[in-house]
């Protein structure tokens, strides 16, 4: 559904383990070899997901640089989170408002940079682990902001 309409917004695929729902959302990067696909991994820091600004080069040539996270590198792609009701509640909040707002701003020491960051979020979770909501088996911090939701069951 991504590959065939990016304006989608979001999918998460919620099942039981083994029911293939990392394999199926994997295949997409097969499927769409002009458009990135970013995995953000469940122990990712915050700094690794927006970017940073280059201390090094800041210090060497006296010129500021900004450094790309996950985010700048899944723009005009896919990004992928699996059991993102896993992944820190603070992370999920600065992935879902880059999404909803197509830019990442990075902001240290009073200086600032913003960036395009206009990408699919996909997910993928097991509702038996992490903190679900009762009743819908959707991660808290994304219930929300989910377009599309395919419950996978075990045969």
């Amino acid at each position: 559904l991504i590959s065939i309409d990016p304006e989608i917004g979001g999918l998460l695929l919620s099942g039981p383990r083994g029911s293939a729902k990392s394999t199926l959302v994997r295949s997409l990067a097969s499927l769409n070899h002009d458009q990135p696909f970013v995995t953000v991994p469940l122990g990712a820091s915050e700094e690794m997901v927006i970017g940073s600004l280059d201390l090094d080069q800041a210090l060497s040539q006296s010129q500021l640089a900004f450094k790309p996270g996950l985010l700048a590198k899944a723009n005009e792609g896919i990004l992928y989170v699996d059991e993102v009701n896993l992944l820190a509640d603070h992370l999920v909040d600065l992935l879902l408002d880059a999404a909803a707002s197509g830019t990442n701003l990075i902001e240290r020491d009073g200086i600032s940079h913003q960036h395009a960051a206009l990408f699919s979020l996909v997910g993928t979770m097991t509702p038996d682990e992490g903190e679900t909501v009762p009743y819908t088996n959707l991660s808290l911090p994304t219930h929300d902001h989910v377009s599309i939701m395919i419950l996978a069951r075990s045969l």
